[in-house]
């Protein structure tokens, strides 16, 4: 019998909040058992198996992150937003990056697979970000691309220490947005204009 107030939710929190503390590669079923005061095979019970585990904390991750982006971007447009949705992104990442990690490599197996749901949560709201800056239909994909390698990747390194310089974090931070910002404005601007 599974022990009470264990669930899979409860097991992917623990999970989760074990990830962010020694990093994802070290969550293992022993680790996490020892946690939660029982022991590893009692958690096959609520889950499959580690890749189970680990798509368990992918999606929680993906809600987390679509919940936080769609409060973030209410009642902000063009570079307010595009802020609003790098400044999410990046405190997220940088609060949680070993739960995280277990986004980077893990695809959905179809539409319906629940990871696919909560990730087109994610890219709405970055569209909502680009509806803001009247980009071509024909380079949506492409900057949502843009957007999300940015944010991700200034976060990412950012949470695992690779800035060593000693320039401001935040001022480079701000330096990217404003890029970006110019970049996507610049690029709106060289769309076709929809006849009148």
């Amino acid at each position: 019998m599974p022990r009470a107030g264990l669930d899979p939710a409860a097991v992917t929190r623990a999970a989760a909040a074990l990830a962010d503390e020694v990093g994802l590669h070290n969550v293992t079923m022993g680790e996490l058992a020892s946690r939660l005061g029982v022991r590893a095979p009692s958690l096959y019970k609520h889950i499959d198996s580690q890749a189970d585990l680990n798509r368990r904390i992918a999606l929680l991750v993906t809600d987390e992150l679509g919940d936080a982006l769609r409060t973030a971007l209410q009642g902000k447009a063009g570079r307010d937003a595009l802020a609003a949705a790098a400044r999410t992104m990046r405190d997220y990442i940088i609060k949680h990056p070993g739960r995280y990690a277990a986004t980077v490599r893990l695809g959905a197996t179809g539409p319906d697979d629940p990871l696919a749901v909560a990730g087109a949560r994610v890219l709405e709201s970055l569209a909502a970000v680009l509806s803001g800056y009247n980009i071509n239909p024909a380079d949506t994909v492409h900057a949502l691309r843009l957007l999300r390698s940015l944010f991700h990747g200034f976060a990412t390194i950012e949470a695992q220490g690779g800035f060593e310089m000693d320039t401001d974090v935040d001022e480079s931070f701000d330096w990217l947005i404003d890029f970006i910002d110019r970049g996507l404005t610049l690029k709106a601007d060289e769309a076709p204009q929809s006849p009148r």
